[in-house]
């Protein structure tokens, strides 16, 4: 993770923290429930649905000062998150459904419909939260209420926000981005897609932004 202070993950550029993602989910606007659960299944022997209240009960939560980096080019800095260190949300979650040990992708689905797979190896990192809270306050719908993932090592698609279903697979498969996102999407290889350098998606990005922005800032 980078310090604000430091430079830059390559072709980024600082901005403030606002509604985004695919253009296709501006109109999806999510109303937390009032009881949230967290659906798990897939590779396992036994699916479950997790009390989202009683599962943060059980866990030590955390406070973490991160940045978030959006593959298209932007950056947050200095967002403070708290939460539960997925690390020890995994190891509950593990001993609950037994997932199959060649289960080496999750794939992570919100609310809204949005979809991220993303490597265990990856998720299981130390600096990953399942959070709630943004800034010292409950998560806004703006920002991924009730639950989000915030995967700071990894482009913004990675950090599913309405967090509601975790998925055990045993291969990767594309998200709701398809072909435009990566397998693993970390910042600072700059994996921004599968196809084609990094360096070639940032410049087609940085020319996409304000027309990907315009749905998302016209509500």
């Amino acid at each position: 993770m980078l310090d604000s202070a430091r430079q830059l993950p390559p072709g980024q550029h600082a901005v403030g923290l606002e509604r985004f993602g695919l253009p296709q989910f501006a109109r999806r606007h999510v109303d937390p429930p009032a009881r949230p659960v967290l659906t798990v299944g897939g590779a396992v022997r036994r699916p479950t649905q997790l009390d989202v209240g009683e599962l943060l009960a059980r866990l030590p939560r955390r406070e973490q000062r991160s940045d978030l980096h959006c593959v298209t080019t932007w950056s947050a800095l200095d967002l403070t998150w708290s939460g539960a260190p997925f690390r020890d949300v995994g190891q509950l979650i593990v001993g609950v459904v037994q997932p199959d040990p060649r289960a080496h992708w999750l794939m992570a689905a919100g609310l809204d419909g949005f979809q991220s797979c993303l490597s265990l190896d990856d998720v299981l990192a130390d600096d990953v939260l399942l959070a709630d809270r943004l800034h010292g306050a409950a998560l806004s719908p703006a920002h991924g209420a009730p639950l989000r993932l915030v995967v700071p090592a990894q482009y913004g698609y990675k950090s599913v926000k309405h967090l509601a279903a975790l998925e055990y697979r045993h291969t990767y498969a594309a998200g709701s981005a398809g072909l435009r996102e990566h397998p693993r999407g970390r910042v600072a290889q700059e994996e921004r897609s599968r196809f084609l350098p990094g360096f070639v998606w940032r410049r087609v990005w940085a020319l996409a932004l304000p027309v990907a922005r315009r749905p998302y800032r016209s509500r």
